[in-house]
């Protein structure tokens, strides 16, 4: 039956409709993230100009020249940002530059780039041309440039900023063009710009929806003056401006050039094909991988703020020449916690971890993921609702970086060619510290330290992991000179990058290490620290055909002392290694504090020491199989321990000399071969002890336990929820304070109650 307005509405003339439709057009509330948009990571439809210009004869020769163009293009303006930029993510290597089509679509970016930097500017673009290109108050013009940061509308988190321009020759608009940094401080409840106490998207600082803030090639100074007032850091907010369209406009220079010599249908005509040839091989590489289903299950043991277990599980199907990424069963999204993700974020972070760990020889563009579809449940953690924080959505997204490893690895270990060696995950939880108060220089600030470049690599098919290698994120970025971010900042580094000795994915093959990181503070009124990482109860990077996981790294602390004084004063107290420190706790005065993995944001007073460890990749194949000169290798290099090295791979060997005992050794590992088998129970015996109905009354857990469609929640301290997977909805979680006080005043009744009991 239809309704009155249903009814009013059939009965409008056409005029009438018009006016209505037009009246409903320029009085619209509001622009939020358009579903349509955000939910779409395919390449569009050729434009009607690019099947003109592929439908002629172009010369390949020509298009392999504007490409090769086009990449040098790239690769200088990257260079003009990394060399220019105030941001420490600026300085070493964490951004990006980029060129789309006229459609929006990620053709090409910077040969060192931060591929889901790029992979990410399509959303916006996107948005721009659909809402802001024929509005009368906006429009897109020569000269326009862009701005944006809030991931509802594309991006990884607050912190990165994209500045986006349109080019145009001779009135057409051929390209986009955009340069993307992670700025950190973005005026957000918690300095840095990654707040791990965010309880609501109003307290996550700018949340730049794509907007103007250059015409003219100019930047507006009174939107830059209203950004500046709204962030900790306004000379970082002003220069970092200036330095991302500086390398836009040299980037736009370039490609002009190559304008003048192919003309412009070599252009239109070379992006499209970048993206079709990647989609086509793409295709053609799924066709080879047997037809089936793997699965992985991976869990998040932190909010930042306490410890839970939440599932992030996948699925991945192929039939054919079709692929599917199947997260549903995965937890729900936390109504009150920074670490939600949305879904066009995740599918970035996946499209990265196919280039970089599966098909690492394509070129990289966003075609990628275009035949692949992804399936979620709406509401969860990482397809989260607009309305939930996302500001620490890293801890999904870091995970899901290496979620393809070893379920990709086991659907292309049949292959007899493979485009890569099949590999343990990357360690995906990096750790460094977020910084923010008043500099030696009396200037207050907030951001990250570099030193989240430096996780260990994992384990090879055929090859060791390499140490402190890369962030999880990219293959070019750097660490970070301490020295140079000493001068600027005043924080200590005790201990910048010690490979920190047995925290590594044993197996075959090991896992890369990562190093420690001791810091300090010196010199400053007023400064803290936090962290913005999980990982330290549950192992996140995982090994591959019997290798061990990385092991679990919590932070730890030294508060009440002044190390300095230490120092001066006696300062073979001092043990540069963290295990040594908290075991011994040879300071006195001091207190000893081992903390979760995620900390929020606290104040450091001079001389108070933080520490915590880079992690190690997984390990890969049995460790009985491993060469015992490999082992020794890492014995004498004070990688491993000669304990751990006897306990885990079964070497044995002479300690001062280093020289195995190769009868001994095989000795040993035949026992423990031996052992294993009585070990071993038959399956239907381990299921019967093992498996039960749902998780246990006292675990924190979200997620499916075993059918899909029913997920738990069971926040700490509350009661445990039920709910269909089609239907999920946010969980609130309480505050930890607020649990602890109730746990004192338990504790304190039941005290008063015994003493006065007769």
């Amino acid at each position: 039956m239809a309704t009155h307005d249903e009814t009013a509405t059939a009965a409008l003339s056409a005029d009438e409709q018009a006016l209505l439709d037009r009246f409903m057009h320029d009085n619209r509330l509001f622009y939020g993230p358009d579903p349509e948009i955000m939910r779409d990571h395919h390449i569009a439809p050729r434009s009607a100009e690019e099947v003109k210009v592929l439908g002629e004869a172009l010369d390949p020769h020509r298009m392999h020249l504007v490409r090769g163009r086009v990449q040098s293009a790239l690769d200088e303006s990257f260079t003009m940002v990394e060399q220019m930029g105030a941001a420490p993510g600026a300085k070493w290597g964490d951004l990006i530059t980029c060129v789309f089509t006229a459609s929006g679509d990620l053709s090409q970016i910077a040969s060192t780039g931060i591929v889901v930097f790029g992979a990410v500017c399509h959303y916006p673009i996107r948005f721009i041309r659909k809402y802001w290109m024929d509005d009368p108050s906006v429009g897109v013009r020569e000269g326009d440039g862009f701005i944006h940061n809030d991931s509802r509308y594309g991006n990884i988190h607050n912190t990165d900023q994209s500045l986006i321009m349109p080019l145009y020759w001779e009135g057409r608009l051929l390209c986009w063009i955009a340069s993307t940094i992670h700025e950190g401080e973005n005026g957000a409840i918690e300095p840095g710009g990654m707040p791990a106490v965010a309880e609501s998207r109003y307290d996550e600082g700018l949340k730049m929806c794509p907007f103007k803030i250059v015409e003219n090639f100019r930047i507006r100074r009174d939107i830059l003056n209203f950004l500046q007032n709204s962030v900790r850091d306004p000379k970082l907010q002003s220069e970092d401006m200036k330095v991302k369209l500086h390398a836009v406009l040299r980037l736009r220079e370039r490609i002009r050039a190559v304008l003048e010599e192919f003309g412009p249908d070599y252009l239109v005509a070379t992006l499209r094909k970048n993206l079709e040839d990647t989609e086509a091989e793409v295709r053609r590489r799924i066709a080879e991988l047997p037809d089936g289903t793997v699965r992985l299950n991976t869990f998040i043991d932190g909010t930042l703020r306490e410890h839970f277990l939440h599932k992030m599980a996948i699925a991945i199907h192929v039939k054919g020449d079709k692929m599917t990424f199947d997260l549903r069963g995965s937890g729900p999204e936390l109504t009150n916690r920074s670490i939600n993700s949305t879904v066009a974020s995740l599918k970035t972070c996946l499209l990265t971890s196919l280039y970089q760990y599966v098909w690492p020889d394509l070129p990289h563009n966003m075609a990628m993921m275009s035949p692949i579809d992804v399936v979620t449940d709406r509401n969860s953690l990482h397809d989260c609702s607009n309305d939930v924080p996302t500001s620490m959505s890293l801890i999904p997204l870091f995970r899901s970086f290496t979620l393809l490893s070893a379920p990709m690895s086991k659907l292309a270990y049949s292959l007899p060619h493979r485009y890569t060696a099949m590999s343990a995950n990357h360690y995906n939880q990096p750790a460094t510290f977020v910084y923010g108060g008043l500099t030696q220089h009396n200037e207050v600030t907030g951001n990250f330290c570099a030193d989240i470049n430096g996780n260990g690599g994992g384990a090879r098919e055929n090859a060791d992991g390499e140490h402190a290698l890369s962030p999880v994120f990219g293959f070019m970025a750097d660490t970070g000179e301490m020295e140079i971010a000493e001068e600027e900042l005043p924080y200590v580094r005790l201990v910048a990058q010690e490979l920190a000795r047995d925290r590594m994915g044993f197996g075959k093959y090991r896992g890369g290490m990562g190093y420690e990181q001791m810091t300090t503070v010196k010199e400053s009124s007023f400064w803290g620290f936090m962290t913005g990482q999980c990982g330290a109860k549950h192992p996140s990077a995982y090994g591959l055909f019997g290798g061990y996981a990385s092991p679990a790294y919590p932070l730890a602390k030294i508060k009440g002392i002044n190390i300095f004084e230490v120092l001066k004063d006696d300062p073979d107290l001092f043990k540069f290694s963290m295990v040594e420190l908290m075991n011994e706790q040879a300071i006195p005065g001091g207190k000893y504090i081992v903390h979760d993995a995620g900390m929020a944001f606290e104040p450091c007073a001079e001389g108070e020491v933080y520490m915590i460890c880079q992690g190690a990749g997984g390990g890969y194949g049995d460790v009985l199989q491993r060469d015992p000169a490999l082992v020794l290798k890492d014995v004498e290099e004070n990688l491993l321990s000669p304990a751990l090295a006897r306990d885990i791979f079964k070497v044995q060997f002479d300690a001062e000399a280093l020289i195995v005992d190769a009868q001994a050794t095989r000795a040993a590992r035949d026992a423990e071969r031996a052992a294993r088998k009585r070990r071993g129970r038959p399956y239907l015996d381990f299921v019967a002890e093992w498996v039960t109905r749902e998780p246990p009354a006292d675990l924190p857990y979200f997620g499916c336990w075993d059918d899909p469609q029913l997920i738990y929640a069971s926040p700490p301290g509350g009661t445990r929820v039920r709910m269909q997977a089609g239907r999920l909805q946010g969980v609130w979680m309480s505050n930890p304070k607020d649990r602890r006080i109730a746990e004192l005043e338990a504790e304190l009744a039941s005290c008063r109650g015994a003493a006065t009991t007769p």
